[in-house]
């Protein structure tokens, strides 16, 4: 190993954790002696990692925390294993970094020894107040402790460098490992099961419990919950009230006409009723009866058609996808956190000979904020040549603009421009005005061709994304603070600005490029308060504003003329109360479908469970797409080497250990869920091809003594070799 004297503290840890990951993914079969080899390290008089051993730091006092009835120290977390996350609620990958923690955590509570700590370091002064991270807190659904650093301190102490960054402590308090970035989930799942075993055998594990307390706060009555993004179509607004994970169609007057989705996440397609979102934040209609919207968490495009009744996923797999070219067709395109969509219409582009050539139809596309991936993509419904005469086959999810690269680069080129975390679209005649959250400035791209310019906002320099600010003016001389929100008035072609950091609504001459504040006021002459504005929607005669105040959790509407402002009030009276209900979904695109098997695996030291998909006949399994599984819920007395893997042939095999060192107590609860996995089928059918996702839950019963186990179960010498089929048609899925 290379000498690392000369290196500072964190730099060695950066060192030493790069040098184990590809030592992690270079061991095929016995991943554990590679961490305990690392371990052993940490233990041994080694002069190269003096200086981490050395490292003494700990939270400031006197600041914010939550999820907790008291502060927490990191001396008093001794024993533990402990994950500071480093984080700021603004940014997309510390988004995506929360499933994999809240899977970890799930895996591993606080009394097996591990405790996750989100070390709130802010980059915008917006994000220094505590009332917001906790806001933020709530819509992320965030559990464990998370401490407000305003003042970045401990990050400063530590030369933390980027967001998110996950520093991992041993129960002494040394740092192990910092991971930098997101995609780490299944190395630190990994990692943190070996580690919590070495230690434990070393008896420096403690399973102490946390004074955890879920902080909550005070927010008006209402039945709306964080609302994102709105759309207006005639007489009808959709709202996307990501809150509640679900769609709300109401009337100019505020007549809710169709709740779409329930107050639980899950990503499911069928009806009205029994469809389930994952915090949808943008929504558009493609026309009166027909809405797309943007399902954020579930990284999915979905559509819902008012006349027929159902929602169906147009694209997305329901996990994270890091592509960032696309062309695959509906749901096999994995997408990552869109946060919005608009719909721009052109004519085919494929030079065939017109009669009348003057009424051709126009073609819709869909167009996408790609936050995940720093890019604007577009969704085909029908088959289009477009820019240069480029071919887009009907149903294809592609990238169109940006290198996913996170830049405030403008270029007249659209592979070579970049964003910043896009979040919101407006379209105009012939322009996608872009409010790019992360360079703090609003941009367009045009239509023709897929240039991307500057309108107000952040840098020339295209690598500075802390341009930010509060200042009205022309171009970069402007200055927004996170914009999240954009809506163009075609009737004096203004656009309109949620700049949400700064909690106020702005407005651009979209001729002169000139950005300024409304000055807004409620009835009583007060100025209106906002809170972390997100949405914004042009009435159709283009005299009203309506504004999603996110973190106050209620929508305004403000008349243009005067800049008055009144609540614009929700009535749920004249809709029935059944679309939020939870009925599970069942058909072939619902994904949520929950399956329980009693086998008894405690009883075992071995077990395997091989698992069968039986199709219909009028089912097959997508060609080249993967067919995968997950592991979700695992009993801490179990232990599974493999947490995820693909089905070959619609088979596969889970092979279990039950670990000798684990309380009885721990185990000795009977008809408990010891093991959730998780399917994720790519399936087609004679006209489409279809996503299937469901869960499968084992549940362990303390089987009556001498009594003989189930035929598919079956083993010798104390192990078990469990079968299980699942059959799957075109209207529901069942074990067999």
């Amino acid at each position: 190993m290379e000498n690392l004297e000369d290196f500072s503290a964190i730099d060695i840890v950066t060192f030493v954790t790069e040098e184990l990951q590809q030592n992690y993914r270079k061991s095929n079969a016995n991943k554990t002696k590679v961490f305990e080899e690392f371990l052993e390290r940490w233990d041994a008089n080694d002069s190269s990692i003096a200086k981490v051993k050395s490292l003494q730091f700990e939270f400031e006092p006197d600041l914010d925390w939550f999820n907790v009835s008291r502060p927490l120290t990191l001396a008093g977390l001794r024993g533990k294993i402990v994950v500071l996350d480093f984080f700021t609620y603004c940014c997309i990958n510390c988004m995506h970094v929360l499933p994999e923690l809240r899977a970890l955590e799930e895996r591993f509570p606080v009394e097996s020894g591990l405790v996750v700590v989100g070390v709130h370091s802010p980059k915008f002064e917006n994000e220094r107040t505590a009332a917001n991270i906790l806001s933020a807190a709530q819509r992320y659904g965030i559990k464990h402790p998370i401490v407000n650093d305003s003042k970045s301190a401990l990050w400063r102490a530590l030369s933390i460098r980027c967001w998110p960054s996950l520093l991992v402590l041993s129960p002494s308090g040394l740092p192990m490992l910092l991971l930098m970035g997101e995609g780490h989930g299944a190395f630190l799942h990994d990692f943190v099961g070996a580690a919590l075993s070495i230690f434990g055998r070393q008896q420096k594990i403690n399973t102490f419990s946390l004074p955890l307390q879920l902080s909550t706060d005070l927010h008006p009555a209402s039945n709306l919950r964080f609302p994102a993004k709105i759309a207006m179509f005639n007489d009808s607004y959709a709202i996307a009230d990501a809150g509640n994970n679900r769609v709300l169609v109401v009337t100019t007057s505020g007549v809710v006409e169709y709740k779409i989705g329930g107050l639980e996440a899950g990503f499911v397609d069928g009806n009205l009723n029994t469809a389930r979102f994952n915090n949808p934040q943008g929504v558009a209609f493609l026309d009166k009866d027909t809405l797309i919207v943007a399902d954020t968490d579930n990284h999915a495009l979905r559509q819902i058609s008012l006349k027929s009744g159902a929602v169906e996923t147009l694209a997305g797999t329901g996990y994270q996808g890091n592509d960032r070219t696309g062309g695959k067709q509906g749901p096999l395109q994995p997408i990552s956190s869109p946060w919005d969509v608009s719909v721009f219409r052109t004519r085919d582009m494929d030079m065939s000979f017109h009669v009348d050539e003057l009424n051709v139809p126009e073609k819709p596309i869909v167009l996408i904020a790609m936050a995940g991936t720093h890019q604007i993509w577009g969704y085909f419904p029908e088959g289009i040549i477009w820019w240069k005469f480029r071919k887009f086959e009907p149903r294809c999810c592609v990238s169109l603009i940006g290198n996913g690269l996170e830049e405030n680069r403008n270029n007249s080129y659209p592979q070579n421009a970049a964003f910043a975390q896009p979040s919101g679209l407006a379209m105009s005649n012939d322009y996608l005005f872009i409010a790019d959250s992360e360079s703090s400035s609003i941009r367009k791209a045009s239509m023709v061709d897929g240039k991307v310019m500057p309108v107000v906002g952040g840098d020339r320099n295209p690598l500075n994304l802390f341009a930010f600010g509060d200042e009205d003016g022309k171009l970069y001389n402007a200055k927004l603070q996170h914009p999240l929100g954009v809506a163009f008035n075609h009737i004096d072609r203004k656009l309109y600005v949620a700049d949400t950091y700064n909690h106020k609504i702005k407005v651009i001459d979209t001729d002169t490029n000139i950005i300024s504040t409304l000055v807004i006021r409620n009835k009583d002459n007060s100025i209106l308060a906002l809170r972390e504005p997100s949405g914004i929607c042009v009435d159709a005669e283009g005299n009203r504003l309506l504004v999603a105040d996110t973190n106050n959790h209620t929508i305004h509407i403000i008349d243009l003329a005067t800049c008055t402002a009144q609540p614009f009030l929700l009535d749920f009276k004249q809709i029935s109360s059944t679309s939020e209900t939870d009925a599970p979904a069942t058909s072939l695109r619902g994904i949520g479908a929950q399956l329980v098997k009693t086998i008894p695996l405690l009883q075992h030291k071995g077990s395997t469970i091989n698992f069968l998909m039986r199709l219909s006949s009028d089912l097959k399994f997508t060609t080249d797409a993967p067919q995968k599984w997950t592991m979700k819920i695992i009993n801490p007395a179990l232990e599974m080497k493999q947490t995820c893997g693909k089905l070959t042939e619609g088979k596969c095999s889970l092979h279990l250990r039950h670990l000798e060192n684990i309380s009885s107590e721990t185990v000795s609860e009977a008809n408990q869920t010891v093991l959730v996995i998780e399917f994720a089928l790519s399936l087609c059918d004679a006209k489409s091809c279809l996503m299937k996702k469901f869960t499968v839950s084992i549940v362990s019963e303390r089987p009556v003594e001498d009594s003989p186990l189930p035929p598919s179960v079956t083993g010798g010498d104390n192990t078990l070799n469990a079968d299980i089929g699942i059959y799957i048609n075109q209207s529901n899925i069942s074990l067999c």
